[in-house]
């Protein structure tokens, strides 16, 4: 019997670092056995709607996502069975035909906004993470990030924070802060808090006979 896989979920705000500090824990793990479960990939498929319908959606709100197959896959990956990871279409605004097709491996990361908010989504965690970045950096970042990557204007990205992210930020993101281990200031430029969290699941996959 193969140990069970440490699973680490890491949460925060919209462009708050979250790729970056699972980008730097994954670095570490590469060579050993790591997947990253993106919670954005997990977007609802909406190809029952018209498109004028699907630009309506309130993607940071907790209903927007598909939370029961997130947690069928993980239950799966922890069985040490195989995924087919679905793939979100940001300018058709709904779910993509192409899977990833992914294996289990020893170390899980589940990163997203909301990943902290579904208690039974937490309760499969083994390390909880939240990175906390102040939110004028994350408006900028995020108004690059939509214009270079999801074709879209300055003005919609402004629009959307003021009337959906922001406040769904405030009501839901935030709160998850509170079940969080710990707390990770300015995202992937805390290189001592990344430094912790590697040796926290290095001793994990060593010592622990649960795992």
């Amino acid at each position: 019997m193969k140990k069970r896989p440490v699973v680490i979920g890491i949460a925060g705000g919209s462009c708050s670092g979250k790729t970056s500090v699972t980008h730097a824990i994954y670095d570490v793990f590469r060579d050993h056995s790591v997947v990253v479960i993106e919670q954005d990939y997990y977007y609802k498929d909406q190809s029952h709607m018209t498109f004028e319908d699907r630009l309506k959606t309130n993607y940071d709100h907790p209903l927007a996502f598909d939370t029961d197959l997130l947690i069928e896959h993980v239950h799966s990956l922890l069985d040490r069975q195989a995924i087919d990871k679905p793939v979100y279409d940001y300018v058709q605004h709904t779910r993509s035909t192409e899977v990833i097709h992914v294996e289990p491996k020893d170390v899980i990361i589940i990163e997203g906004i909301l990943v902290l908010e579904d208690e039974r989504l937490r309760n499969l965690m083994d390390i909880k993470l939240f990175v906390d970045t102040d939110s004028d950096l994350r408006i900028i970042r995020r108004i690059q990030r939509d214009i270079s990557e999801r074709g879209r204007t300055a003005d919609s990205v402004i629009h959307q924070y003021l009337t959906a992210v922001r406040p769904m930020h405030n009501l839901f993101i935030e709160p998850t802060k509170r079940y969080a281990d710990v707390i990770v200031p300015e995202g992937g430029d805390n290189e001592v808090a990344i430094d912790l969290m590697v040796t926290k699941i290095k001793t994990i996959l060593e010592t622990d006979p649960n795992v």
